[in-house]
């Protein structure tokens, strides 16, 4: 499991603390206590590489260790870079709702015979006790052969303890036909256009 240190964040303005590599931040939950945090800004962007925000993190340094969601990450519209953090304290036994990445995995027939598979989600909400979490849910497209074949929310093999959130019948991926390419537009003779402009002309000023 994934630690990640903080601290009591102190009276200090949020862009002071940016400007010494911290990060500010806060945890609350349902039976936790809501508090103002401040994390090492690097510290933070490695784990939330690897952990996203499906896996449980634990932060160290608040009197005992605490397991936690990344719940929500605000990022500078100019440097994409994170800004502030919140973190959502869990208990182990209480089922939370969290978005899954989904990853693609295996290879199309239906590809190999020239159509496209159109991914629709990249993600999926699931219900499930935050210590078993998965990381991410393999979509498996190897059973994609044909044109219109599609693969739904309910095709899904969930790990145990994992439930679908929202309707079964949701589309994850189907397989189109490539669309044909259009006729090109017939080429235009530029010079010939510039002689009958320039022949006009001419005509008009012998008028």
């Amino acid at each position: 499991m994934l630690t990640l240190s903080v601290e009591t964040r102190p009276k200090t303005k949020a862009r002071v603390l940016r400007r010494a590599g911290k990060l500010p931040g806060v945890v609350y939950g349902a039976h936790q206590k809501t508090a103002a945090l401040v994390i090492d800004s690097r510290q933070f962007e490695k784990v939330l590489r690897e952990a996203g925000e499906a896996t449980i993190v634990t932060l160290s340094g608040l009197g005992k260790e605490l397991p936690v969601l990344i719940h929500e990450v605000d990022l500078d519209p100019l440097t994409n870079k994170p800004r502030h953090v919140d973190f959502y304290a869990v208990t182990k036994g209480q089922k939370v709702e969290v978005a899954i990445p989904l990853e693609y995995v295996g290879e199309s027939p239906a590809v190999r015979a020239g159509a496209n598979v159109v991914k629709v989600l990249h993600e999926i909400e699931v219900e499930a006790d935050p210590m078993n979490l998965p990381h991410q849910i393999e979509v498996d497209i190897s059973v994609l052969a044909t044109i219109d074949d599609q693969i739904r929310a309910s095709d899904l093999k969930l790990p145990a303890g994992v439930a679908l959130v929202g309707d079964p019948e949701e589309l994850l991926a189907l397989v189109q036909a490539v669309a044909e390419e259009t006729a090109e537009a017939p080429a235009v003779d530029i010079a010939n256009i510039e002689v009958e402009k320039k022949g006009k002309e001419e005509e008009a000023q012998e008028e």
